[in-house]
C-alpha cells in the first residue's frame, strides 16, 4: 500500500480527542487502540486512517507542513493561526464553547484608557479590541486564567468559557463574548490534491455521522 492510500489526522488531546473519537465512529474508523490506557501517540483504526495525539497548539502546524493529512482543531486555536496551506473545510460541532472577554463583577468602563488583559490569545484579543479602538496591553499566560484579576496582574481575561463555573467561582463575570468555538476538521492543501479522492471521502463520511447527531 502507497503512502498516497493512507491518511493522517492529528487530533489535539483532551476533550477534543474525547468529543471526536464517538464522531469518527459513527463515520465508520474504529479505534483498534484504547486511548486513556495507551501510551502511544499514534492511534490505529480499522481503516488505512492514523490518528496523531498531540497538543491542541501544534495541530495547524502538523497539517500546514504536511506531518498530518488532515487536524481536527478548536477554533480558537484557528483564530490565532494563520492557516496558510490550509484549508477549514467543516465544522464538526464537538467541543462546543465560547471565547470570552471576562472581567470582575464590578468592572468599569474600560473606553479611554489603556487596558491589562491576560489570555494566551494574544493574537485573537489584539484583533478584537483594535476593531473597536481601544487600546490594550495583552499579557500572555498558558493558564489559571482566572487568578489575573484577582491578583491584580490584569484587569480582564479573554478564555474559553464552557459553563461559566470557573470564573464564577474567583469572582469574575463573562463580559463579551468573542467568538463561538466548536472542533473544526482542516486539511493540508497539497494532500486535498493528491490524496483527494481519500479525503472527500472521509469529509462525505463526516458530514453524515453530523447530521446523525443533530
Amino acid at each position: 500500500m502507497s503512502k498516497n492510500d493512507t491518511i493522517t489526522i492529528a487530533v489535539s488531546k483532551g476533550r477534543i480527542l474525547k468529543e471526536s473519537l464517538p464522531l469518527l465512529e459513527r463515520a465508520g474508523i474504529k479505534i483498534l487502540n484504547n486511548t486513556e490506557s495507551s501510551r502511544s501517540l499514534a492511534i490505529q483504526t480499522s481503516e488505512d486512517i492514523t490518528l496523531l495525539i498531540i497538543r491542541a497548539a501544534d495541530v495547524p502546524t502538523y497539517v500546514q507542513y504536511g506531518g498530518a493529512d488532515v487536524g481536527i482543531a478548536g477554533k480558537d486555536v484557528l483564530l490565532e493561526y494563520n492557516n496558510e496551506g490550509i484549508y477549514e473545510s467543516l465544522d464538526l460541532g464537538v467541543a462546543k464553547c465560547q471565547l470570552m472577554l471576562a472581567g470582575s463583577a464590578d468592572h468599569k468602563n474600560i473606553s479611554g484608557r489603556v487596558v491589562k488583559v491576560a489570555t494566551k490569545y494574544v493574537n485573537t484579543t489584539q484583533k478584537y479590541f483594535a476593531e473597536r479602538g481601544q487600546q490594550v496591553e495583552v499579557i500572555k499566560l498558558y493558564g489559571s486564567m482566572e487568578l489575573a484579576p484577582v491578583t491584580g496582574l490584569s484587569d480582564y481575561i479573554v478564555d474559553l468559557v464552557d459553563t461559566g463555573n470557573t470564573l464564577k467561582d474567583n469572582g469574575l463575570i463573562p463580559i463579551e463574548k468573542i467568538a463561538d468555538v466548536s472542533s473544526r476538521l482542516i486539511v493540508n492543501k497539497a494532500a486535498m490534491k493528491i490524496k483527494n479522492t481519500h479525503i472527500s471521502n472521509l469529509i462525505e463520511r463526516l458530514e453524515v455521522a453530523i447530521k446523525k447527531t443533530e
